[in-house]
Order: C-alpha cells, then structure tokens, then sequence
C-alpha cells in the first residue's frame, strides 16, 4: 500500500479541509509527521481499494493530533472496519432478482430483475477502484429470475427468465465487456425461470430444472441443456430424476454437477442428484435431513458442499444447515444458523469462511449477517447490513470484500448496495 504523510492541525480541520474529496471513505491513521512534528498517514480507499492519489495538496500542520490516534474518516465517513457493511455506489435502478456477474477485469455486472412496477432491460456495472455504477446497454428483452455466467472469453450469457408479457423465456444474450453491448445467442431448447447454470471443465454450460410451461401452467421441470458457446447453440441432454426449481447446482472437483433440494410440484424436497458431463445423465445420491428450497449452497476448500437456510414445507425458514461428501455421496447436519432465514446470499471468503447475508424470515427482510467456519462447524454473528434485504445478489470481489446490491428491503425495492470489509 502506497502512503503519503500528512499532518493536519485537527481532526475537525481535516474534515473542513476535505470536504469536497471525491472518495467513498478516507481516513487518517497516527503515524510520524514531519521531523519532530507529530503526522498522520492518509489511507485512501476507494471501493474497497487503497489509493492515495486523492491525498492532494493537504500540508503539513504544526499541531496535529488524532485525540487517541483513532481513525478519522473523510466528511464523518470512518474507515471500513473488518467484518463491517459500508455504503458504496447506488444502483440507477432499484431491482430484485437480478443477476450478479464478476468480471475478468474486476468489475461487476448486474443486469435485468425487477424494478418498480416494471421488469428491466437495464445492466450497470460497478468499478471496484472508484465505486461507482456505470451504464452497460440494455438486454433486447426484460427479465428477471434469469441465469448468467462468466464465459472463458469474457462474455456473460444470460438465458431464459421470466417476462410479464411474453411469460417464461427461452431467449439468451451475450455481454461484451470490451464493447459494453449485448447480442443475441441461441435460444434455449426449453423457455424456463428459476433454474440453474453452470459452467462445467470444457466451456459448455448446463442449464438444469427451473419453471417451464408444462400442460398450460408453468410449474418445475426436470428438463437440462447445454449451451455450446463454440457454436452458441443449444443442445438437450437428460432430464433431472425429478422435477424442481428454486433448488442449487454445484460444479464438484471430479467435473460432475450436485443438484441439491428446491421446490417440486410437491413442495420442497431433499432429495439431491449428480449430472455426469461425459455420459450426460443424472443419477440420484443421498438424501438431505431436511427438504427446502430458496436455499444456497457453497463448495467448501475440503470439497464439501455447505447448504444453508431456505424455506420448509410448511413455508417456515430454515436454520439448518448441512454438508455433502461427494466422496461417500451422504449429507451430515452442521452447525445451524444463528438466525433462520431463505432468499439469502452466502460468498465463500478467502481463508475458507462463508459470509450469508440478509434474507427474508417471518418478519420481513434481514439485516443480519452470519459467518461459517468450516473446521468449527459453527456460524457466527458478524456486521448486519446497512439495509435489511432479500433476494439481492452478492458478488466476491478480487480485493476478498463482498459488494451486495439492491433487493427488496423493509418496505421497496433497493437502489443501495453496500461492501463487506473482509480482512
């Protein structure tokens, strides 16, 4: 981290003096000044980034002080503390059920979800160095509840979702980061919402389960295909043993796709299947303890697979949480969640952790957030989010914060987002 030394007469003066800095959080630590003149060194951080470049022209004071050396943050804005939430850039639209998608530079990509009173077109993408939300074009149809996934070349397909006219989408767009545009794909061989995609070892992309329009009403599939994006197109391949959406998929190390929970025509269910890509078929493997879906699931350093909260049959969140073993194909309860929760976000952390986020529970949306600690097997309360929300989207950033955008809060949709001070 680059520093400048700064030395300002008071802390009130460093404020005054910066009023008008154009950085989302700075702040002054204790630090050696000017030959015996105490100083500060100014930190500057910018989405979660150090830069000092906005130090400027502040001089040298000849009585600076910190009070107790504590932090000072910039216009009454104190430094991201670790395990804390901080504002960052707002959203221009407010949306839910949108997608998140990181970028090979960096950046993130929201695109689509559901806006007020209207489904989106819009995309924006997010600058970790400055904070703010740029303008990315606009899909050529609204949607919400659809998939994305970041291609080796850079691209972000988008495929299927829900649209208030047209109903389910079998529709896919392709993102251009170089040229900020999007363009049309092939077209899936099944319009779904709800469903997974995962991007599997050679490129291709399985896209599994979800809402289809089956016998004239839109209910879970079981139907997968595949999304060549040699060829961009589409291809079938076999069908789930079950039907389900609002469910999860995992890519395990062997290269074979964990199917686990998420809602049937029968409500939730525990039972879990594994895709092969070499035979293209499902088989089934061991039973969860507890049907839900609205779930999240997240593959630990160990190869574990963690599930965590989502909804009961009987509608109630969930607090439990459990392991897969791709090894002995069998699930174990572990350490429940602090707070019962569904339509969570859970990031996998640098150093094995696992931040869950937010949610809906009885009461309406979250603001608590959570850790797990995958050789404690236990979870624990970290920094709430400045606004309660769900259905927002959680991205892990290459710094190792965590950017959450929009959702539904307390009582509207979101145009907030907020950062997670990892350390």
């Amino acid at each position: 981290m680059r520093r400048t030394h700064l030395a300002i007469a008071t802390a009130t003066a460093l404020l005054a003096l910066t009023g008008s800095w154009l950085c989302p959080a700075a702040y002054a630590e204790h630090g050696k000044g000017d030959g015996d003149k105490p100083g500060f060194v100014c930190v500057i951080e910018v989405g979660g980034d150090h830069n000092t470049d906005a130090c400027g022209s502040i001089s040298y004071g000849d009585n600076a002080t910190t009070g107790q050396g504590n932090q000072v943050g910039v216009g009454g804005v104190i430094a991201p503390v670790c395990g804390t939430w901080s504002a960052t850039g707002s959203l221009t639209d407010a949306r839910e059920n949108a997608t998140a998608t990181r970028l090979l530079d960096g950046r993130v990509l929201v695109v689509g979800g559901f806006g007020q009173g209207r489904l989106l077109a819009s995309a924006e993408v997010y600058d970790p160095r400055t904070g703010i939300w740029s303008p990315a074009g606009s899909l050529a149809t609204p949607r919400a509840e659809a998939t994305a996934t970041l291609l080796p070349n850079g691209k972000v397909l988008i495929a299927g979702g829900g649209n208030g006219t047209s109903g389910v989408l079998a529709t896919a767009e392709l993102f251009d980061p170089l040229t900020g545009t999007w363009s049309a794909t092939g077209s899936m061989t099944e319009a779904r919402e709800n469903a997974t995609a995962t991007l599997l070892p050679d490129n291709r992309v399985l896209v599994a389960g979800g809402e289809a329009v089956i016998q004239l009403e839109i209910q879970p599939t079981a139907s997968a295909e595949i999304y060549d994006p040699a060829t961009g197109t589409w291809t079938a391949t076999g069908s789930m043993t079950i039907p389900r959406e609002s469910g999860t998929t995992s890519l395990l190390p062997n290269g074979q796709v964990l199917a686990a929970a998420g809602l049937t025509t029968l409500g939730p269910t525990a039972s879990s299947e594994l895709y092969d890509p070499a035979t293209g078929t499902w088989t089934a493997t061991g039973t969860l303890t507890t049907a839900r879906s609205q779930h999240t699931a997240t593959l630990l350093p160990d190869h574990h697979v963690l599930v965590a909260g989502g909804q009961s049959a009987s509608s109630a969140e969930l607090a439990s949480s459990e392991l897969y073993d791709p090894v002995t194909g069998t699930w174990t309860a572990t350490g429940a969640l602090t707070t019962a929760r569904s339509q969570h976000t859970a990031t996998p952390l640098p150093g094995n952790k696992v931040l869950v986020a937010g949610g809906q529970s009885g009461n309406g949306a979250l603001a608590s957030s959570e850790l797990y600690d995958p050789q404690q097997h236990t979870w624990s309360p970290t920094g709430p989010l400045l606004n309660a929300r769900d259905n927002a989207t959680a991205t892990l950033l290459a710094n190792g914060n965590v950017l959450t955008t929009g959702g539904f809060g307390t009582q509207s949709l979101l145009t907030t987002t907020e950062l997670y001070k990892h350390c």
